[in-house]
């Protein structure tokens, strides 16, 4: 475990997954355990004349596996607030090898809880061929030092 606090966080800094290739039994099991069976991702002769011409990963299986890459060491100071602006920009085979790029968007105060601040990572997934696939953000509500959150015994009195 490692803390990092709000202030510990720089705009613009990034960092980078190594790779995972998807695999038909990472599609199998992600349709048994969604119930999505459509034919997209499980009919490989129906998949033959439609556009792609070959079965594609769940959008969602794409989310769930970058956002696991991403996980690294524990901050104790913060925790997932939640992802924003979700898209899936191009398809996912079996056999594309993805990484992730996380970048620092944004820093901002968070008012409901002025001991924390919020920070926004911005996701963006690739496949082996440099090609984006999926982009989104996460907000990561993050402690901040101790010494830099006014004590509201403080503020002046109206």
């Amino acid at each position: 475990m490692k803390s990092v606090f709000f202030e510990d966080y720089v705009e613009g800094s990034t960092r980078t997954t190594g790779g995972r290739t998807i695999t038909e039994t990472d599609i199998v099991l992600h349709a048994g355990q969604t119930g999505d069976f459509y034919p997209h991702h499980m009919d490989a002769e129906w998949c033959k004349s439609q556009e792609f011409k070959q079965r594609i990963a769940h959008g969602t299986l794409v989310f769930s596996v970058a956002v696991g890459m991403t996980a690294g060491e524990i901050n104790p100071e913060a925790f997932s607030y939640g992802y924003d602006r979700l898209r899936f920009i191009r398809p996912v085979f079996i056999g594309d090898t993805l990484h992730v790029k996380v970048t620092v968007k944004e820093k901002r105060d968070y008012a409901k809880r002025p001991d924390h601040g919020m920070v926004v990572e911005l996701c963006e997934v690739f496949n082996q061929q440099e090609q984006l696939v999926l982009v989104c953000e996460h907000l990561l509500l993050t402690r901040k030092k101790a010494q830099d959150v006014l004590d509201q015994s403080q503020l002046p009195r109206r």
